[in-house]
């Protein structure tokens, strides 16, 4: 059958319209796709990360929470590695050498993994230099799209963006319930050794990014003037307030890492059920973004905050029904009740979390807008850490480890009721009068990842890998 030119015209004209959102195909643009397609794929390794320190090297829960905060390290230092890009670049390029380099490090962190990590400090380092990686990477491939979205159209904004975000959430869609399957007929070092391949990717597509090469040297007054802008900014109490509200709000303690064990150890779940959890909560995020698009994104801060919090610490006591197996009294199944409740967990806590990406867009003032929301957002990856650490703390103080769970159900009410202790705090939020309008699709880009941060209650899936705590979801947003 011959096609006429006129239909094959109108074919690119729908897949570009439907598939690419108005945007031109080009390889540059697949190239881009791929760096986000790689960061969440590499959710494939997540599961195993955890079973490898819980199985071979032997870690209890307080001591995989500690490293869980130590490994989110690379994350809290976001805007360096834009400095660095800006200011430093290697034979003229400012984006595609550090592109590679991200690759490169991602594939030596998992052979690390692969061949050599057997003891908690190896194992610590590797899996920091894989969350440096993806961390870097993000920044640099960021900053293209950043740069590639000014020239967008009214009528395409926010596209590039959107785009961006989907590739990342098919990758991780894709690897949600394949990362637990694998499990159960590979070793963690295969799945290590599968997971190598694909920062190579990175470093290969970077080749296929169009940048012009620069002669100039750094430009440092540039650099001090930003510095000085920004130095200005956080001087402000409209913004430092409200930061300092949103690290309260999400340093408190975590029992992520117990309840994987408890899992694993108490409940006998096998890696291919949590792997379907984790598809599960993967979709209840998106849900959760949706219904707060949809229904909540102009309800006042204040409002939302205070009423999310409470509804999600109420919620999350759910887990005590698991956790004293009440659940079993009233002839409900370990497994759909842990379905259920992680489903309804993740959509509240998705709701709960949204508002901080959009107080966080909305606090930056014009000239310092990327540079200061990568500040945001590292402060806020730095009250995760202090989340991990805290929640070690507790676990430790309570006896808990990989085979005692006596206690789980105090460390449940800590976590749960400790989230309601930054809510006398709220009036440090601005109100809506003392806000910019800005929409949400604009500001946010659509940019959300559903395994955002700790407050998404999936308790029983520690995310160790890729983008730790990765609360700087908004971070694509067109500057």
């Amino acid at each position: 059958m011959v096609v006429s030119a006129s239909g094959l015209a109108r074919v690119k004209h729908a897949l570009k319209e439907k598939l690419f959102f108005g945007q031109e195909p080009s390889l540059e643009l697949l190239a881009i796709l791929a760096v986000y397609f790689v960061q969440g794929i590499l959710g494939l390794a997540r599961l195993a990360v955890s079973f490898f320190l819980k199985d071979e090297l032997h870690l209890g829960p307080a001591e995989v929470s500690a490293l869980m905060g130590v490994v989110s390290i690379p994350w809290m230092v976001k805007p360096l590695y834009g400095f660095i890009s800006d200011g430093l670049p290697v034979l003229g390029y400012r984006r595609r050498p550090y592109l590679i380099l991200s690759g490169v490090l991602g594939f030596t962190s998992w052979i690390a993994l692969a061949t050599v990590v057997e003891q908690a400090w190896s194992a610590t380092l590797a899996i920091a230099l894989g969350s440096l990686s993806v961390a870097l990477s993000d920044v640099i491939v960021d900053s293209i799209v950043v740069e590639r979205a000014r020239g967008e159209s009214v009528g395409t904004a926010g596209s590039l963006q959107s785009l961006c975000w989907g590739s990342s959430a098919v990758g991780g869609l894709i690897t949600a319930y394949f990362s637990g399957l694998l499990l159960e007929h590979l070793s963690v070092h295969s799945i290590f050794l599968i997971t190598a391949s694909f920062p190579l990717i990175v470093s290969g597509v970077a080749w296929l990014i169009h940048e012009t090469p620069i002669s100039e040297k750094p430009d440092w007054p540039a650099v001090r003037h930003q510095l000085g802008q920004l130095k200005a900014a956080i001087s402000q109490r409209s913004i430092w307030l409200p930061t300092l509200f949103l690290f309260l709000w999400q340093a408190m303690p975590t029992a992520e890492a117990s309840f994987f064990y408890f899992s694993t150890n108490e409940l006998g779940f096998k890696p291919e059920f949590l792997g379907r959890v984790r598809l599960v909560t993967s979709l209840a995020s998106i849900a959760g973004i949706w219904v707060f698009q949809r229904f909540l994104k102009t309800v006042p801060f204040r409002v939302i905050f205070g009423w999310s919090t409470a509804i999600s610490s109420v919620l999350g006591m759910s887990m005590l029904v698991l956790v004293t197996h009440a659940n079993r009294a009233l002839g409900i199944n370990d497994q759909w009740f842990s379905l259920g409740d992680s489903l309804i967990l993740t959509v509240m806590g998705q709701i709960a979390f949204m508002p901080v990406l959009v107080l966080a867009a909305r606090l930056c003032p014009p000239g310092v807008e990327a540079t200061l929301f990568a500040l945001l957002m590292s402060i806020v990856n730095v009250a995760g850490l202090v989340s991990y650490e805290f929640g070690a703390l507790i676990t430790h103080w309570l006896g808990i480890n990989e085979t005692h769970f006596e206690k789980l159900w105090i460390l449940v009410l800590i976590t749960n009721l400790s989230t309601l202790l930054p809510l006398p705090l709220l009036g440090w939020l601005p109100s809506s009068s003392e806000m910019p309008a800005t929409d949400l699709e604009t500001a946010l880009g659509l940019d959300l990842d559903p395994t955002s941060s700790k407050h998404l209650h999936q308790p029983m899936l520690p995310d160790l890998v890729t983008e730790m705590t990765r609360v700087e979801l908004a971070d694509r947003r067109e500057v």
